[in-house]
């Protein structure tokens, strides 16, 4: 059978990762207990959820011309991922998220760098490769400019669009009327729906969103009736990357032609498998792993 071919536009980051006993408090100095960097970014992420599942998987996004950026590249390149779209930029460097991990809690600061000079004439340049996909996923860590005219190229060839609307970002209804399927989880969605006009769209428009619930799962509308797809009793053990894995393998799935209730559980899956392991990218699993979940039925 053919791969699924699917391309990826979206963020690319290094997440600095410090894990200390206790958050310092202004001003001051404490000492830590390890760092690490870690390969991270919501595109990124699903690239490598999608790739490990078994996609030919081509990735649009923009480092830094520097240490983190070729770092970057060539992870991905070693996940098997199409990094010929990935341009390095002189005047940003790569973005980066600090994590600092304390009191069973986090922080977090993310400077887009890079990603922000991702732009719509860049976005045109890979037209050819937008036209050859099954399905094209995106997020909103990169310009919403860009995100808005992936959708108008990909709807121009009749390409499958799901949009994973996180970090929310205000989007605009002619972007949300084109995209086929729209991923929040119920935060994001509350932040969606605070105009008339966007519930007004949502209602009109039930069959776009597919709404991920954690360890509940997922739902969907199917003939104005919501279906619960449940999730998978696992031991969690970081949850970290979970929404990019299901988006991943949701696309995956979908682009193989399943039904949307079965690409919705095999996204499942895949989001359950990959919360056992620490980290986000290091804990996605491979497509005997979801199959063999999938077999075992054992849903939360």
């Amino acid at each position: 059978m053919k791969k699924p071919k699917i391309t990826v536009v979206g963020s690319i980051n290094m997440d600095l990762v410090v894990s200390t006993s206790a958050f310092p408090h202004k001003g001051e100095t404490i000492m830590g207990d390890s760092f690490s960097t870690i390969p991270g970014g919501k595109g990124a992420n699903q690239a490598v959820a999608a790739a490990r599942l078994g996609a030919d998987v081509t990735l649009i996004g923009c480092v830094g011309d520097d240490t983190f950026g070729r770092e970057l590249i060539h992870h991905l390149q070693s996940c098997g991922i199409n990094t010929a779209n990935v341009k390095p930029v002189t005047d940003g460097s790569t973005g980066v998220a600090s994590i600092t991990i304390a009191e069973k809690d986090n922080s977090i600061i993310v400077v887009p760098g890079a990603n922000h000079r991702l732009t719509p004439d860049m976005i045109e340049e890979y037209e050819s490769v937008i036209a050859e996909s099954d399905t094209v996923l995106l997020q909103l860590e990169i310009p919403v400019e860009s995100v808005e005219k992936t959708v108008e190229l990909s709807k121009k060839h009749g390409i499958r669009v799901i949009m994973n609307p996180a970090p929310f970002q205000n989007l605009s209804l002619k972007t949300l009327e084109l995209v086929d399927y729209i991923t929040p989880n119920e935060h994001e969605l509350a932040s969606l729906l605070t105009s008339e006009e966007k519930k007004e769209f949502f209602d009109h428009h039930k069959d776009k969103w597919i709404v991920t619930k954690g360890k509940q799962g997922v739902s969907f509308y199917e003939d104005d009736e919501e279906k619960l797809v449940p999730g998978f009793r696992v031991e969690v053990k970081d949850t970290t990357g979970a929404g990019d894995t299901f988006n991943g393998a949701l696309a995956v799935a979908l682009s193989k032609g399943e039904s949307l209730y079965e690409a919705c559980r095999y996204g499942n899956a895949a989001a359950a498998l990959s919360v056992t392991k620490f980290g986000a990218q290091s804990g996605m699993p491979g497509h005997e792993e979801v199959a063999s979940l999938l077999q075992k039925g054992d849903s939360a």
